[in-house]
């Protein structure tokens, strides 16, 4: 098998890069175009050792496929989703066969968009979630000059594979940024203490960074029993019914809103340690990633929330917002 013809693949080149097995097995496929058979007769290993190699590239940011092309479907249904919800922009990629996949396909789709529009001395909020911890893959190693990335929400004592503050430290390392990390549970015991953290004055200081950023990548989770923040353990399961009974539909930056975009009134909002929604949308470029059909409800009302004017989602997800009007 070789190589997709209609994709780009960027593979690392360094002399020490290639040496790594994994680096070397990209290297002979994407480059070279050797099938894998034969990258397995020159490595002498087994063509089921290659296929692993290849995996653990692309999974590392070794290498980074990108197609540039677009269905008709897609561009029809971004131009659609820009006129039905007023955004400036709508990316749209396609879905996959298996739903599980969505995070990481609009997720890589977001870290292309990232990479094309990061410039040198920008500030950049980062929100979190499985979603833009997917789109870090594409994001791969880019340096850019004088760049500062802000986490826009606190992180986990203990995480398993999200932790929010991961996302931005990860990006700032991409990008070879300095970065601003909100250094406080994401949740904390109640309102008081979250008053008494936002007093302290280097949070103060990242809070301030944080109004000021040019450019805010965010996430929306809906209430699905499997949805990231419950999955996780930032929050209970047992709050579902107390979140829907107030008119929550999903969250951004892990604060609770109803269809509108509206913040509800619940014990859990009052106690997240997260920039809140109405500094957001003071922010000049949103960009919001999400996927996925069943978040539809969640999405738009995260649009609202924010005042995002850019989409990144799936074919799914974008028909189901339109069946929404």
């Amino acid at each position: 098998m070789s190589p997709p013809r209609e994709a780009e693949a960027v593979v690392a080149a360094d002399a020490a890069a290639v040496r790594d097995p994994a680096v070397r097995a990209a290297w002979l496929y994407y480059v070279e175009g050797l099938t894998q058979e034969a990258i397995a007769g020159a490595m002498g290993v087994s063509r089921a050792k290659v296929i692993r190699l290849l995996a653990a590239a692309r999974d590392s940011g070794v290498v980074r496929i990108r197609i540039d092309g677009k269905g008709g479907e897609q561009i029809a249904l971004e131009r659609q989703l820009m006129g039905a919800l007023g955004l400036a922009e709508a990316v749209v990629a396609p879905s996959p066969v298996d739903p599980a996949a969505t995070a990481s396909i609009v997720g890589e789709a977001a870290g292309i968009y990232m990479a094309d529009r990061v410039r040198d001395g920008m500030s950049i909020g980062v929100g979190w979630g499985q979603t833009l911890s997917m789109s870090l893959k594409a994001v791969a190693t880019q340096p850019r000059e004088r760049l500062a990335v802000i986490s826009l929400l606190g992180g986990m004592t203990h995480s398993r594979a999200v932790n929010p503050s991961a996302v931005a430290r990860r990006m700032a390392d991409a990008f070879g940024a300095e970065c601003y990390q909100l250094t406080a549970p994401v949740f904390v015991a109640n309102e008081r203490t979250r008053a008494a953290l936002w007093r302290e004055p280097g949070l103060e200081d990242l809070l301030e960074r944080a109004r000021r950023v040019e450019l805010a990548l965010v996430s929306a989770g809906d209430l699905a029993q499997d949805a990231t923040l419950f999955r996780e353990g930032l929050l209970p399961r047992s709050e579902l019914a107390t979140l829907r009974a107030a008119g929550a539909v999903g969250d951004v930056l892990c604060q609770f809103v109803d269809a509108e975009g509206r913040v509800v009134d619940h014990p859990v909002n009052r106690r997240v340690v997260a920039v809140a929604l109405a500094d957001l949308r003071r922010v000049p470029a949103i960009v919001l990633a999400a996927g996925g059909a069943r978040k539809a409800i969640a999405i738009r009302a995260a649009l609202r929330a924010t005042g995002a004017r850019v989409l990144i989602t799936d074919e799914a997800a974008a028909r189901a917002l339109l069946a929404l009007r």
